[in-house]
């Protein structure tokens, strides 16, 4: 059984959420929070939030087994670009970009990867 928890408007940059996501993809939860943790990116903490939420959603709505959970897919999507002046020289600007970004973690049972549906 595969159940899903989303964060949005993050302020982490995708690319850099990306790259730890992937470093998590496919292992048990309890395995990924460890990683997790002690990752120095600050994305890390963000993501490991996101786990023990569909981690917490598995087992209230579905009553699984936390140890028996893997995390099958972390989905990482662009979201709004806040924009911000900055000042520059003889009267130009610039912009500063913050960038946003969609995360979706998706947790499933080691039952349901074994019968292969």
């Amino acid at each position: 059984m595969q159940v899903q928890a989303t964060a949005k408007y993050l302020r982490v940059s995708p690319r850099k959420a990306r790259r730890v996501a992937a470093t998590v993809t496919g292992r048990p939860a309890g395995e990924a929070l460890a990683i997790l943790r002690f990752l120095p990116s600050p994305t890390a903490r963000t993501l490991a939030k996101v786990v023990r939420s569909a981690v917490a959603n598995a087992e209230n709505t579905y009553n699984l087994d936390p140890a028996e959970l893997t995390v099958a897919n972390v989905l990482v999507d662009k979201g709004p670009v806040f924009r911000r002046i900055d000042p520059k020289a003889r009267g130009q600007w610039g912009l500063i970009r913050r960038r946003t970004s969609h995360v979706t973690v998706i947790v499933e049972n080691e039952e349901y990867l074994s019968s292969g549906a």
